[in-house]
C-alpha cells in the first residue's frame, strides 16, 4: 500500500542508503517501476511533475500508482515533484498524494520560507511530509528551467530554512541539472558534506539522470537519502518502443510495443536501485 516518504527516508537515513524517486509518465511506466521494485525487494517513490499533471491531472496519476501499490508488497510513495505553487501542492494533497514537494527555490530566501511553510502547515495536519528546495538545480525539464550561475545551497541557510519551515526533506543544489547533460557532470560532494553536518532531515538529489553511478554512490554515502530520476526513464521507454517498431513496422497494438519500453525502464530502475543500496530494504 501507499506510505509516506518520511517513513521510507528516515529508515534510509539510518541505514545509509537512498530510495529512488522515479518520474512516471503513463500506466506502463508505473507498472515497469513497480516490477523493478518487486524484483529488487526495494522501497520506491513514484512522482509526477507539474508538466505531467497538466497532461492528465493528479487524480489520473494517483489512481494509477494507488492501484499498483495496492497489488504490491513493497512500500510505494506517491510524490509531487517540483510543486510550483501552493494551489498545485494542495491539488496533489487533496487527491491523496503521500508526499508533497513545494519548490520555491526561484524566490527570495524569505519568500521561499513563507511559501514552503504555508504548505507544511497544511500537509502536516494530515501527517503528509513535505519536501522543500534551497539552492537550484540547473537545466530544463518540463516547464522547469534554471540557468543560475551560482546554484549551490548555502549550508547555514539550509539549517535556517529547515528550522523555520519544518520541512521533512530538503532538496539541495550541488551541481546537478535537469534534462540531458552536455558533458560529464561533477557533483560538489564537499558542499553536500557541509550541508549534512548542519541539517538532520533527509537530503534529496535532483537532476540525477546522466550523473555517473560512482558520483551517486558517493552522494549517498555522504547523506543523500532520495535520488530523483526522470529524463533517463523517458529515454529508456522511448528506446524500447522505437526498437520494437523498427523490427515490426506494421505493428499497431500499443500493448505489444509498450512491453519493450517497459522492459527497458525496468532494467534501468533495477540497476539504479543497486547503485543507491536500496535492494532488499523493502
Amino acid at each position: 500500500m501507499l506510505v509516506t516518504s518520511k517513513e521510507l527516508l528516515q529508515e534510509a537515513q539510518k541505514g545509509h542508503y537512498a530510495v529512488g524517486a522515479f518520474n512516471v509518465e503513463n500506466m506502463e511506466m508505473v507498472m515497469a517501476v513497480l516490477a523493478a521494485a518487486e524484483a529488487q525487494n526495494s522501497p520506491v517513490i513514484m512522482q509526477t511533475t507539474p508538466g505531467t499533471i497538466k497532461y492528465a491531472g493528479c487524480d489520473y496519476y494517483y489512481a494509477n500508482v494507488a492501484a499498483a501499490a495496492k497489488r504490491s508488497k513493497v512500500p510505494v510513495v506517491m510524490h509531487l515533484d517540483h510543486g510550483d505553487s501552493f494551489a498545485r501542492a494542495m491539488d496533489a494533497f487533496r487527491n491523496g498524494y503521500t508526499s508533497i514537494m513545494i519548490d520555491g527555490s526561484k524566490l527570495s530566501f524569505e519568500d521561499n520560507i513563507a511559501l514552503t511553510k504555508s504548505v507544511v502547515d497544511v500537509c502536516h495536519v494530515a501527517n503528509v511530509p513535505v519536501e522543500g528546495e534551497l539552492g537550484r538545480v540547473g537545466g530544463k525539464e518540463d516547464d522547469l528551467e534554471n540557468a543560475d550561475e551560482n546554484p549551490y545551497t548555502d549550508p547555514q541557510q539550509a539549517k535556517e530554512f529547515v528550522e523555520r519551515t519544518g520541512v521533512d526533506l530538503l532538496a539541495i543544489g550541488i551541481g546537478t541539472a535537469h534534462g540531458v547533460y552536455k558533458g560529464t557532470p561533477h557533483v560538489n560532494v564537499q558542499r553536500l558534506s557541509e550541508i549534512r553536518a548542519l541539517v538532520d532531515v533527509p537530503l534529496v538529489l535532483h537532476g540525477t539522470s546522466g550523473v555517473p553511478d560512482d558520483q551517486v554512490s558517493d552522494c549517498v554515502s555522504r547523506g543523500i537519502c532520495k535520488v530523483n530520476y526522470a529524463t533517463d526513464l523517458r529515454i529508456a521507454f522511448t528506446r524500447g518502443v522505437k526498437a520494437y517498431m523498427k523490427e515490426n513496422p506494421d505493428a499497431f497494438d500499443p500493448k505489444k510495443y509498450s512491453k519493450q519500453g517497459m522492459a527497458e525502464v525496468q532494467k534501468y530502475v533495477m540497476q539504479k536501485m543497486e547503485v543507491m543500496g536500496s535492494v532488499g530494504k523493502a
